[in-house]
């Protein structure tokens, strides 16, 4: 007859097991994330907490994010939560404009998608202000084919967003999941909560 457990070993079974269940849900199935700054505005504020799916482009193994399981494929508008290529221990969230293959041009901050103007239902322009291209690529880039397995993401405040004009292509590998809703929105400013916000569905 087996001696029967303590109390203790009881406790710490259970917060072993919860442990667990916390890792495989954060590394697998969703995780909670904080919007740091003003790129996305006017879709998302800083402030906003979101959930991130983490399954709906496939299973991935942990840290060194091979594709164990396949379950679809990023689509063009989607909000990505992706490892910023310049400094891997950050996050960073913004959407899908291009997809392998396509080839993506700005002209006087108009997207030009495979040769035709692309309907930017999205993107938010705060600054009258047209810069060359021999200055920099905010407001004429291109074209550029976006390679395999790769995308090309900008935020929705596109004149205040550092993203794939200036810093190139985000690996499929390094996009960690699709922003699902808001759950919390908390303006540090006015130290107002923004009930509103609540339940939003980002699409």
């Amino acid at each position: 007859m087996s001696k029967p457990k303590s109390k203790l070993q009881e406790y710490i079974e259970a917060i072993i097991l919860a442990i667990l269940i916390a890792f495989f849900i954060r590394t697998f199935v969703i995780q909670a994330y904080k919007i740091p700054s003003g790129s996305m505005k006017p879709t998302l504020l800083i402030g906003d907490h979101l959930l991130v799916t983490k399954f709906n482009y496939g299973v991935k193994l942990p840290l060194i994010r091979t594709t164990l399981i396949p379950l679809g494929t990023p689509k063009r508008g989607d909000i990505v939560v992706f490892v910023y290529p310049e400094d891997r221990s950050k996050d960073f969230i913004k959407r899908l404009i291009g997809l392998p293959g396509d080839t993506i041009e700005i002209r006087d901050k108009k997207i030009i998608l495979n040769g035709l103007p692309w309907n930017d239902t999205h993107g938010v322009y705060v600054d009258s202000l047209i810069i060359p291209a021999s200055v920099q690529p905010r407001d004429n880039f291109g074209p550029a084919t976006v390679p395999e397995n790769s995308l090309f993401v900008m935020g929705d405040n596109r004149d205040e967003s550092y993203d794939s004009r200036f810093w190139g292509f985000v690996p499929m590998k390094d996009v960690l999941g699709k922003a699902l809703v808001i759950y919390w929105s908390w303006n540090s400013e006015d130290h107002d909560i923004r009930w509103k916000r609540f339940g939003t569905i980002l699409n």
